[in-house]
């Protein structure tokens, strides 16, 4: 390869891939952690190397011209070569001082996450750790994070997945709220209760009728809220009916599981990795501890306990 004729320079080509991802140089700029003004002389400085317009102005954002088009495919597989390289460095990583990023659910990483981080920290000092608290998994792949624990298997053939013990949920409401559903409950008085749902969608409707046996409609639904941390605090203000695993939900004194007989919504556990790290000792320490605090009933021994004393949950007084 004659390296003589590549002229441009690197960051310049990743201000321009963020930038096409993002549609706009202020949203490509939080992306990077960059000035706007600093992220647009970038572009034009690669333009100004390259000879060639890359964006056009559409709006308050930005669109690309045929040539960013065509360039942006080969700008894109330059990135996913840089994180191969960034993936298999990592992976050969020895040390274990250095950072590694957790993605987690935000009732894992709220709830069950931050005894484990503790007692790994007190372990092991020279490890710092990011935690992304998401429902939305992330790209392993493009390391947006080094470590995932997700409720699914992935499918991606260059992904590592150690199965963990499932958690178990159930239905949890106030003893206020549960008293106007009468003092037997069944699935049918729980069928005309309030629910607190996560979209608009019918999955988590059709998942409840599934696993157990509620016939609910859409008006089933009044509150709506993606957000976990939002949808347990609606159960505990007394809003409606939600779900929560039963490490949080029993020890929770202010609230009781809303039916005595209703089975648990298993909620699978995985611990997810790329294939490229798994040389690396630090990631294999955090990895190994993690899937071992990660048994159930050993994630936080004062939530344990009160789970064992609350029993099911339902023998509490009202």
């Amino acid at each position: 390869m004659d390296w003589r004729r590549v002229e441009f320079d690197w960051n310049h080509v990743r201000a321009f891939l963020v930038t096409a991802d993002e549609g706009s140089f202020s949203a490509a700029a939080r992306v990077l952690g960059s000035a706007q003004p600093t992220l647009g002389r970038q572009i034009a400085a690669l333009e100004a190397q390259l000879g060639v317009t890359l964006f056009e102005r559409v709006g308050r954002g930005l669109a690309l011209t045929p040539t960013g088009l065509e360039l942006v495919e080969h700008v894109r597989t330059m990135s996913e070569a840089a994180l191969r390289v960034a993936r298999v460095a990592a992976g050969q990583a020895v040390s274990l001082e250095g950072p590694v990023c957790i993605s987690a659910s935000e009732v894992v990483a709220a709830y069950l996450l931050p005894p484990i981080i503790t007692r790994l920290r007190a372990r092991h000092p020279g490890i710092t750790i990011e935690i992304v608290a998401s429902n939305a998994p992330q790209d392993l792949r493009r390391r947006e994070a080094d470590l995932a624990i997700r409720n699914f298997r992935p499918s991606e053939p260059d992904l590592i997945a150690r199965k963990l013990e499932d958690l178990h949920a159930y239905l949890y409401a106030t003893p206020k709220y549960l008293r106007t559903l009468g003092k037997r409950r069944t699935r049918e008085s729980l069928s005309r209760a309030s629910f607190i749902g996560f979209d608009q969608t019918d999955k988590f409707r059709d998942g409840l009728a599934a696993a157990l046996g509620l016939a609910l409609a859409p008006e089933s639904f009044p509150l709506i809220c993606t957000n976990q941390h939002v949808q347990w605090a609606l159960v505990r203000e007394g809003a409606g009916i939600g779900i929560m695993i039963a490490e949080v939900g029993d020890a929770e004194p202010s609230v009781r599981r809303a039916m005595k007989d209703l089975p648990p919504i298993v909620v699978p556990m995985w611990l997810v990795t790329h294939r490229e790290v798994r040389t690396s000792r630090r990631l294999r320490v955090v990895s190994d501890f993690l899937a071992a605090a990660l048994r159930r009933g050993r994630t936080d021994e004062r939530a344990a306990g009160a789970w064992k004393r609350a029993h099911d949950g339902t023998d509490r007084p009202e």
